[in-house]
């Protein structure tokens, strides 16, 4: 794979430039973005996926909506229509994707939509929720047709986009330079214990503009509960001396494999592509796997593959968990929090559209 990566090194060029000068006709202000009298926020990245958006905007969520009337907006990626879409308690994996879908069973409180055009989405969503204080974007970075009032970037610390190339050698959908429209940067999926001193290194790799800051962040596990029906477990250490079978459809697995191997748990993991469409053969698979593991035994996945499991025939049967994850911040905390909310408490208004901000 890294050597076809490689071979594939002059189409990243060819990528980059193509990114660089489209975002360029927004920098000129040939292209223009559009911009909403209401607080609009942009979770997303410079890398193809993995950096754990769908927690950072659980977190936004929890953070906001006791305060303010809140709504998602995502692409609805892997989906079988098009346009926009309401999501449902009621709706499945094929009219809004995993992601969308996870929210709307979280928060059922929380307007969820999807649309891949994120403005023609934000105009719908006011007209059908006029009451709404506050879109939250997710994996929208890169959609330069809309101007969120607030971007935050996400980059992983173990694959930070000061390490990485342009798609296809690597995984950036667009240049580093890009990092400069964010408002503030999150470091995601870090070591709980990260010191002041590597936390200062790692600022200086990312190289803040004045008007950035730059937050860390890292995932806390929480209970572990039936996708279907079956036995919730509280905590991942009451898995200790069972046999677990990982199934995960995500774009990196790491973070949960390195989480449960720290607990000493004995665990095979069976690894699907990212948003992998699970089948009833998939299903198949994993039962004929598991049936050769003994003693104590479970079949631990996902909250985001969760969502395409419960829809799958035969999985009822397996008896499959998920691991619940919350964001949580190294540090200042406090401070990312007041950032949002100040954000949010200055720009709330009437919502009206404007042409031409970028």
């Amino acid at each position: 794979m890294k050597l076809i990566r490689h071979i594939l090194f002059p189409f990243s060029i060819l990528y980059g430039l193509i990114t660089a000068f489209r975002n360029s006709l927004y920098h000129l202000k040939i292209f223009k973005g559009v911009t909403f009298d209401l607080p609009i926020i942009s979770v997303g990245n410079l890398t193809a996926g993995g950096t754990g958006k769908s927690p950072h905007v659980e977190y936004l969520i929890r953070l906001l909506k006791e305060e303010y009337c809140i709504a998602t907006l995502s692409r609805g990626y892997g989906r079988s229509i098009s346009g926009f879409h309401m999501v449902k308690s009621t709706s499945v994996v094929a009219d809004c994707g995993d992601e969308p879908l996870q929210f709307k069973n979280k928060f059922s409180d929380v307007v969820v939509a999807v649309q891949k055009d994120r403005v023609n989405g934000v105009i719908e969503l006011m007209k059908q929720e006029p009451n709404i204080d506050c879109i939250l974007l997710d994996d929208c970075f890169q959609h330069r047709r809309i101007s969120p009032g607030f971007n935050v970037l996400l980059t992983e610390y173990h694959r930070p986009f000061f390490k990485d190339w342009m798609l296809p050698t690597g995984n950036l959908r667009e240049w580093t330079i890009g990092r400069k429209r964010a408002n503030t940067i999150v470091v995601t999926k870090c070591p709980e214990k990260l010191s002041p001193k590597e936390q200062d290194a790692f600022i200086q790799k990312i190289k803040p503009k004045p008007w950035q800051t730059v937050y860390f962040s890292s995932f806390r596990y929480g209970k572990i509960a039936p996708v279907h029906s079956g036995i919730t477990y509280s905590d991942i250490s009451d898995l200790r001396g069972f046999n677990i079978l990982l199934i995960t459809g995500i774009a990196n697995p790491l973070p949960i494999i390195n989480k449960l191997e720290s607990e000493d748990l004995n665990v095979t993991h069976m690894r699907f592509t990212d948003h992998h469409p699970f089948s009833n053969k998939d299903i198949k698979k994993v039962q004929k796997l598991f049936d050769t593991f003994g003693g104590n035994k479970i079949i631990l996945s996902t909250e985001k593959d969760a969502q395409r499991l419960r829809m799958v025939d035969g999985a009822a049967e397996l008896s499959i968990h998920y691991l619940e994850i919350e964001v949580f911040f190294v540090k200042d905390e406090t401070t990312f929090n007041k950032e949002i909310e100040d954000y949010v408490r200055q720009h709330k208004a009437d919502s009206k559209i404007f042409e031409g901000s970028d």
